[in-house]
C-alpha cells in the first residue's frame, strides 16, 4: 500500500513531459525501427512526421508577438538526429517551411497555411539550395518569373528539393525577368542589385504545371522524398507569394534557416559518442590508442550546445557579428558530424563495417551535414567575405 501511494506522490511530483521528450519517444519507438528502411529508400515517413507534428515539433519556433525561441525546436531535431539523419533533414525541412510561413507579411498565406505546417497536418521542404548558392555567387538562379494578372508565371526546374509528395509544398525563389529580357542579379545578403528584383514563394506539388522526378540514388538517405522539380509555366497566385521582396525576406530569416539546421549535427554527434562508448568494454583495451576519443567529443558536443541555444534565442538579430557567429557554429558542426562519426568508425573496427552496424551510416549521414546547403565550402566563402 505505501508503494502505491508512494509512486502515486512520484507521479504527481515528476514535471510533465516537455516537446522534445514527447519527440524523443516517438524516435526510440516508432522511428528506430524504420531508421533502415529510411536510409535504403524503402520508405518515406510521412505518418511518422504528422505524429511528430501532433506533439508539437513543429510549431515551437513560431514567433510569438515578434519574438521567436529556435531552442525547442532544434532539442527536438536533435533527439531524432541521435536516431536517424535522414529523419532529422526532414526535421529541418519541416521547420524550414514553417519558419517561412511563420515570417511572411502575407496575411492571406498566413492564415491559410501555418497552422497546417506547424501541425504537421501538410508536409513539405524547402528548395533554397539554389537561392541560397546564388547569393554568394555560386550558381545562378534557376527559376524565372515574370508578372500577370494575379499572380506570375514561373518556369525552370530545381535539381534536389527534399521532404517532398504530391500533396507537399515548399518555398523557393524566382528571379523576375524584364519586360526586355534582362534578370534581376542578386547580392550575397539576397538583396537584388539591378532589375526588378527576386520573389519567394510557395511551390504546390499537386499542380499539374509542377513535375517531381525521381532522383539517381544517393549515398545514404535516400527515403528523404527528394526530388528534381519542373516548372512548366507555373501560374504563383498572390495568395501564394512569401515575399514579394525576397532579398530583405532571406535577410531576416537566413539566420533561422541555418540554425534550425544545427539539430542534425548535435543529434548525429551524440550518437556517434554513444557508439564509441559502446565498444568500450570489449575494444577499450586498444581504441584507447586512437587519436580520438569520446571524451573529447563529448566536451566539443557541450560547447556546441551551449553556442546554438544562445544563438537561437535571438534568431532576428541582424548584427554582422552575430550572424558570423551563426555560420562559423553551422561549419564547426559540419566538421565536427564527420570527424565524430570516422572515430566512431574506427572505434568499431570490423564489426562498424558491417552493413548492419549503423556505426556506417552515421558515417555516410555525416558527410551528408557537410555538404547540404550551406555546404563546409560554401560556409568558408561566407566567413572570408568572397561575394564573387
Amino acid at each position: 500500500m505505501g508503494s502505491v501511494a508512494l509512486s502515486r506522490v512520484e507521479a504527481v511530483d515528476r514535471p510533465a513531459p516537455t516537446i522534445a521528450d514527447e519527440v524523443a519517444r516517438i524516435a526510440r519507438h516508432e522511428l528506430a525501427p524504420l531508421a533502415g528502411e529510411i536510409d535504403a529508400g524503402s520508405v518515406y515517413p510521412g505518418e511518422l512526421l504528422r505524429n511528430l507534428g501532433k506533439v508539437g515539433a513543429w510549431s515551437s519556433h513560431v514567433p510569438q508577438e515578434g519574438p521567436a525561441d529556435l531552442c525547442c525546436a532544434i532539442q527536438s531535431m536533435a533527439v531524432i538526429g541521435e536516431v536517424c539523419g535522414a529523419t532529422a533533414f526532414m526535421a529541418w525541412c519541416q521547420n524550414a517551411l514553417v519558419w517561412y510561413a511563420a515570417n511572411s507579411t502575407n496575411l492571406k498565406l498566413a492564415r491559410r497555411f501555418g497552422d497546417s505546417f506547424s501541425s504537421g497536418r501538410v508536409l513539405g521542404g524547402t528548395g533554397l539550395s539554389n537561392p541560397m548558392k546564388s547569393f554568394f555567387g555560386i550558381e545562378r538562379l534557376k527559376l524565372k518569373g515574370r508578372k500577370v494578372e494575379g499572380g506570375y508565371i514561373v518556369k525552370g526546374a530545381l535539381p534536389w528539393v527534399s521532404n517532398l509528395g504530391p500533396d507537399h509544398y515548399f518555398g523557393t525563389i524566382f528571379e523576375r525577368e524584364d519586360e526586355d529580357g534582362g534578370t534581376a542579379k542578386s547580392g550575397p545578403d539576397g538583396t537584388a542589385k539591378g532589375g526588378p528584383g527576386i520573389v519567394m514563394f510557395l511551390a504546390d506539388c499537386s499542380d499539374p504545371a509542377i513535375t517531381l522526378q525521381p532522383c539517381k540514388p544517393f549515398l545514404a538517405m535516400d527515403g528523404t522524398g527528394t526530388y528534381g522539380v519542373q516548372f512548366r509555366d507555373v501560374f504563383v497566385p498572390d495568395e501564394l507569394i512569401l515575399a514579394e521582396q525576397a532579398g530583405q525576406f532571406v535577410k531576416k530569416i537566413r539566420a533561422g534557416f541555418i540554425l534550425l539546421q544545427a539539430g542534425m549535427g548535435l543529434g548525429l554527434i551524440k550518437d556517434c559518442i554513444g557508439i564509441m562508448d559502446e565498444v568500450g568494454p570489449p575494444l577499450g583495451h586498444v581504441n584507447r590508442y586512437l587519436p580520438q576519443q569520446p571524451t573529447q567529443f563529448r566536451e566539443l558536443h557541450a560547447e556546441f550546445e551551449k553556442e546554438t541555444m544562445a544563438l537561437a534565442c535571438d534568431p532576428y538579430n541582424s548584427d554582422d557579428s552575430y550572424w558570423r557567429r551563426v555560420v562559423a557554429l553551422r561549419l564547426r558542426l559540419g566538421e565536427a558530424s564527420v570527424a565524430a562519426a570516422h572515430a566512431a568508425m574506427l572505434h568499431c573496427g570490423a564489426r562498424g563495417y558491417l552493413k548492419s552496424h549503423r556505426a556506417q551510416r552515421r558515417l555516410r549521414e555525416a558527410y551528408f551535414v557537410a555538404i547540404v546547403t550551406p555546404a563546409t565550402k560554401q560556409l568558408r566563402k561566407m566567413l572570408a567575405g568572397d561575394e564573387r
